[in-house]
């Protein structure tokens, strides 16, 4: 009998709600604002827009703008994106806000915490080791591997250390989908 597991469990980290970001409030000096329902606000000046996404500190509840283009040419834009520019749509304001172009630009971090959850399938792992998953990310989410497999598993991180294989390292953050291997315990 083969010590290689014959499956591959699946495991997804979804996104739950898009995540706070790290932007001090020129206000209250707080370091966490919120995007709330997602609003941009377009304005025209001639033959150029300007599109900000608006955020609101989580503290005092002061609103900022992040630039999201900033005098561009109104035949630049694509006609759907721009009707999503004023119409507010979630998937455009997620898409933007997940931009890492966005986030340099305007000097915010994406802070997670609480903003993710990890789907694995209903198995009961008490005979089935060794244990083989394959990590798919639907969105960004950067977390360190060993926590997932933790929190996956229900074991201790310096158990998920001891008793893991992995593709890469897992005690650095990674938002890409990875493949390890857990051996049964001793």
């Amino acid at each position: 009998m083969s010590s290689q597991p014959h499956t591959v469990l699946p495991w997804v980290v979804r996104r739950t709600r898009l995540p706070l970001l790290s932007l001090r409030c020129v206000d209250c000096r707080s370091e966490s604002a919120t995007t709330g329902e997602g609003r941009f606000r377009v304005n025209a000046n001639g033959k150029l827009l300007d599109v900000w996404l608006l955020v609101r500190c989580v503290s005092c509840d002061r609103t900022s703008k992040l630039t999201v283009h900033e005098r561009a040419p109104v035949r630049s834009f694509d006609p759907a994106e721009l009707d999503g520019y004023h119409a507010n749509d979630p998937e455009l304001v997620a898409s933007r806000l997940l931009d890492p172009l966005l986030a340099r630009r305007n000097r915010f971090a994406l802070d997670w915490k609480g903003a993710w959850r990890l789907d694995t399938p209903s198995t009961g792992l008490d005979e089935a080791w060794p244990v083989k998953a394959e990590v798919v990310f639907e969105d960004p989410v950067p977390v360190r591997p060993e926590r997932l497999i933790a929190q996956g598993l229900g074991l201790s991180r310096n158990e998920v250390l001891r008793r893991s294989k992995c593709d890469i390292p897992l005690r650095r953050p990674t938002s890409a989908g990875f493949t390890f291997t857990v051996l049964a315990g001793d």
